[in-house]
């Protein structure tokens, strides 16, 4: 599943670098580790890794900080791994690019699962499929067409393009704001009315059972996933 991707492990406690080192190693992965956030951005610039794996509270500067710097220069999946659990805490490292975001402790193979998803949206714009396919929906990306059961879906052209936005990053949590901003523009990123009435027209028709969503995923206090 790894393929060899280099993964940068950046957290200042050794014990975790160790059980991560050891744990992505046995799964194939070529594991480099730090400790600081200035280490991070140098031997993120010297190994160009596939993925990196950052915690938030580092002995010489903000893990968010770390993020904005990488994010000058390169879209490398970036995962979050912090005992901060505060809805603002993962609203404010996902707006400023982080790709996940998991608290401590953590379940490992829920961590190899996030890593999977996050080097999928890694992939060059030409790999991605023209159709999708998660439950019971299909969507043929390049004539817009949207079924579920293999039944024909009529979408506005606004619930049209959420949906297509969330496919975009499927199993990838999406803020309120990165919504509003990509479908609507940044002049409505406080207008989170829309979101509650448009996902809950979108649910209407595409999931069987809209009180109970099992595609369109709402993070309290965060955002919406769709599931994969």
């Amino acid at each position: 599943m790894s393929d060899g991707a280099v993964i940068l492990i950046v957290d200042d406690e050794i014990q975790i670098r160790r059980i991560l080192q050891i744990t992505l190693e046995a799964n194939g992965y070529r594991v480099y580790a730090t400790e600081t956030g200035d280490a991070a951005l140098t031997k993120a610039a010297q190994l160009r890794p596939d993925l990196i794996i950052l915690d938030m509270g580092l002995p010489d500067m903000d893990g968010l900080t770390v993020l904005q710097h990488l994010r000058e220069w390169t879209k490398t999946p970036v995962i979050i791994l912090s005992v901060r659990e505060t809805d603002q805490d993962k609203v404010s490292a996902l707006d400023a690019g982080a790709d996940d975001y998991l608290t401590k402790p953590f379940s490992v193979d829920e961590l190899l699962a996030r890593i999977r998803v996050a080097q999928r949206h890694a992939l060059p714009e030409g790999n991605e499929n023209e159709i999708f396919t998660t439950g019971p929906l299909t969507v043929d990306l390049t004539r817009r067409i949207v079924t579920v059961h293999g039944e024909p879906v009529k979408l506005s052209p606004t619930e049209y393009a959420l949906l297509r936005l969330m496919i975009q990053h499927a199993g990838k949590v999406l803020t309120h704001h990165q919504i509003l901003r990509e479908v609507w523009g940044p002049e409505y990123v406080k207008e989170t009315h829309y979101l509650r009435v448009y996902f809950a027209q979108l649910r209407q028709k595409i999931e069987d059972n809209p009180s109970l969503p099992k595609i369109l995923i709402t993070e309290a206090g965060v955002g919406y996933r769709l599931a994969i």
